[in-house]
């Protein structure tokens, strides 16, 4: 999802089993940086808003080395694919899909997100 320059007021939401659940301001998603939230059943989702507007979330968790960190990867895009690079093994994966560029076996879990 790309914003518009207006976003004031907006709260960042995900789709959890057919509802919108708030995971906070907009405000707070810096572009090119990550937050890490908690949702209601205790996983946790990182959410991202790149430097074009775009929102993202996908589990926070990361596969290879079983850490809560990916909020705190690197954003990047490669063939026109937005991704986080694993802060602790550098592993990608495919914002979008949740599909690890680096391991086609690992995939993540990718969350509906929206500004309103």
């Amino acid at each position: 999802m790309t914003l518009a320059p207006e976003t004031t007021d907006l709260k960042v939401q995900l789709l959890l089993a057919e509802e919108w659940f708030t995971v906070c301001d907009l405000s707070l998603l810096l572009p090119g940086r990550g937050v890490a939230a908690l949702l209601p059943d205790g996983r946790q989702v990182a959410v991202f808003r790149d430097r074009a507007g775009s929102l993202y979330a996908v589990d926070n968790r990361d596969p290879f080395s079983g850490a809560a960190v990916l909020s705190r990867g690197l954003l990047g895009a490669q063939q026109g694919r937005p991704f986080v690079a694993s802060p602790l093994l550098k592993q990608r994966f495919d914002l979008e899909s949740g599909q690890c560029l680096d391991d086609e076996s690992v995939r993540i879990a990718t969350y509906e997100v929206r500004a309103s």
